[in-house]
C-alpha cells in the first residue's frame, strides 16, 4: 500500500515522498508534509529557475533564493517564474 501524506501545495492527501528529499530536519520536514507530485512540480520549476536565471548552484546567495522560493512554492504563494518560459500545449 502507498503511504499518503496531506499535502500542504495541495491541500488533499497525496501519494508521499519514498525518503526526505533533503538532508537534515528540512528534509524531513518535507518529506511529512509535502507530496511526492508537489515536489516532482517543484523540481520542474526549479529546474526552470536555474536555467533561464543562470543560477550558480555552488553560490550561497543562489541556494538561498531557490530554497525561498521553494518555501513560497509549497505554500502557495507566489513564486518567480522562468520569464519566456511557454508550457506546452495540451493535445485535445
Amino acid at each position: 500500500m502507498t503511504k499518503t501524506v496531506f499535502c500542504r501545495k495541495y491541500q488533499q492527501e497525496l501519494e508521499a515522498l519514498p525518503f526526505p528529499p533533503l538532508p537534515g530536519k528540512q528534509g524531513q520536514e518535507i518529506q511529512a508534509t509535502v507530496s511526492k507530485q508537489a515536489w516532482e512540480d517543484w523540481q520542474a520549476l526549479q529546474t526552470r529557475l536555474i536555467n533561464e536565471k543562470h543560477l550558480n548552484m555552488l553560490d550561497p546567495e543562489s541556494r538561498a533564493y531557490l530554497m525561498e522560493q521553494m518555501q513560497r512554492f509549497f505554500d502557495n504563494q507566489d513564486t518567480d517564474q522562468a520569464e519566456g518560459y511557454v508550457p506546452p500545449t495540451q493535445a485535445t
